[in-house]
């Protein structure tokens, strides 16, 4: 049974109360959910490989500098109403349940996607053109603010306990598809329809790809049901309150702050440097490769596409051996070896030869699946169910803000400065904050989400979580006893001192 956080169980823990998840609907939520994540990333992937194509389409005017730089601020300007969609979504999410707000967000996402195929050139209606553009990213950053921590939290609770970091590795497996899938599809169109014609309206057919990819999508989170945990939340508060269900949020985004800002923080701090490093790597090197060293797009993605197709014989492998030997270290992992390899990576990338070029790429690539092979099973899993959309929602798009403008100002700093270097010392400073939060963070791994009891995947394993509940539960109470000595020793002592100062007081004696 999954309870509230606050709530106090008054009877024994038994294995009733231990949810056994069918395998069957673990296997349909991952496959919906990475789907629907795959579809996003595809987005953004086709995005920063066409920047360049963008760029010259809707900016005609400007230098090609200029050009690459709005295009990637197009990119980035939606990540300002991210926030807005998160706490909007993540409302609902808690409100009416995941299922229901995933398939909302997907269909926001096809469509917005889809209209930007549509959207004439500069040429033919003038600045209306960057302007619907515009509108476009900031529809799809609306409903990305919901739709990636959705995933996140509908394929956790849905999760064994033992199995969270493997099966919710498969949801960033999905936007890894999802950004092969987009480069591939930029490569293959503009081999065969050439550069001029690709300019000119082959551009456009990645983006009308997302209708039939949105239905499969939508499809598959219609038949998806609820989680466990949001379900018997809902029993549960129909037991004890039916005011309560359906009502306005049941807790306020303050009280989310004052009572979990411990989880806030790292949540934030693990965002930033997992994201800053995706979209550095991904969004931001196509653009690297062929605006500043000068290589055609087609080689500068190909070169993306192998280093993407390594990443996903890794990432699923992150996730399990995370459920063996924690999130922490992969955490750890990931931020020390980008303090340490950032620049000599960036010189591999920068010596002009296609080899070392590879492998600085894949370093980071490397370094990168420490930290998103454990993201989506580590974040859901620091709020209790009943705030857990909407307060991950929050954390994760306003720390989403400053990791989504990535792009366009290492573009900057690279154009300003002259410096190659710049994206290096970008990924520094953010490693930085990751090792803090390394640090500071609670392992979650192989522990029930936060405020639930366990999920097993077997009612053989449901036995031995409950053993495992029963040995916590009296290590705790071993604990609280110790403590308790503790303090009535103190408490002897300081009556001891108090006596002390009575007897050398004659009015006191």
């Amino acid at each position: 049974m999954s309870t509230g956080e606050s709530t106090i169980r008054n009877e024994p823990l038994q294995i009733e109360d231990i949810t056994v998840i069918d395998k069957a609907k673990v296997k349909k939520a991952v496959t919906a959910a990475a789907l629907g994540n795959a579809m996003e990333w595809f987005d953004f992937g086709v995005y920063g490989f066409v920047a360049y194509a963008l760029g010259k389409v809707f900016f005609p005017e400007a230098s090609p500098s200029v050009q690459t730089i709005a295009a990637l601020a197009t990119f980035s300007v939606p990540f300002l109403v991210r926030p807005l969609g998160g706490v909007f979504f993540g409302v609902m999410g808690d409100k009416f349940g995941r299922q229901k707000v995933l398939s909302a967000t997907i269909i926001l996402m096809a469509v917005s996607t889809f209209c930007i195929g549509l959207i004439p050139s500069y040429e033919s209606i003038g600045i209306l053109a960057p302007i619907l553009l515009l509108l476009c990213k900031l529809a799809q950053g609306f409903s990305v603010g919901g739709e990636y921590t959705g995933a996140a939290v509908f394929v956790a609770e849905f999760a064994p306990d033992r199995r969270r970091g493997f099966l919710s590795s498969w949801l960033d497996f999905g936007s890894i598809i999802g950004f092969v899938s987009g480069a591939g599809v930029v490569v293959l169109l503009s081999s065969i329809v050439g550069e001029a014609q690709f300019l000119e309206w082959g551009w456009r057919i990645p983006f009308f790809l997302a209708a039939p990819l949105g239905l499969i999508g939508l499809y598959l989170r219609h038949a998806a049901e609820e989680t466990p945990a949001f379900t018997e939340q809902l029993e549960r508060m129909e037991k004890e309150d039916q005011d309560a269900v359906g009502s306005a949020p049941r807790i306020s985004f303050k009280e989310i702050v004052t009572k979990y800002w411990r989880s806030l923080l790292v949540c934030v701090g693990i965002v930033l440097v997992t994201n800053v490093t995706y979209y550095m790597l991904l969004t931001y090197m196509p653009t690297y490769l062929s605006h500043n060293l000068h290589y055609s797009e087609d080689h500068g993605v190909l070169i993306i596409i192998v280093v993407m197709v390594g990443m996903l014989f890794v990432q699923p492998f992150v996730g399990m051996a995370s459920d063996r030997i924690g999130r922490r270290p992969f955490i750890a992992a990931g931020s020390i070896g980008l303090l340490i390899a950032a620049i000599p990576a960036f010189h591999l990338i920068t010596s002009g030869n296609t080899g070392w070029i590879f492998v600085g790429l894949l370093l980071l690539a490397v370094l990168l699946n420490c930290l998103i092979g454990v993201m989506a099973s580590t974040l859901p899993a620091m709020f209790p169910t009943r705030v857990r959309y909407s307060a991950l929602a929050s954390a994760f798009n306003i720390s989403v803000i400053i990791a989504g403008v990535t792009p366009t100002l290492a573009a900057w700093l690279v154009e300003t400065t002259g410096d190659l270097m710049m994206p290096a010392y970008y990924l520094m400073a953010v490693a930085l904050i990751g090792l803090v939060t390394a640090y500071f963070m609670h392992e979650t791994a192989s522990k029930p989400m936060r405020g639930d009891t366990p999920n097993a995947s077997s009612r053989r394993e449901a036995r031995e979580l409950l053993q495992e509940q029963y040995d916590h539960i009296e290590a705790s109470v071993d604990g609280i006893d110790a403590e308790i000595n503790d303090m009535q020793d103190k408490l002897a002592d300081l009556e001891r001192r108090k006596q002390a100062l009575i007897d050398r007081h004659p009015d006191l004696v």
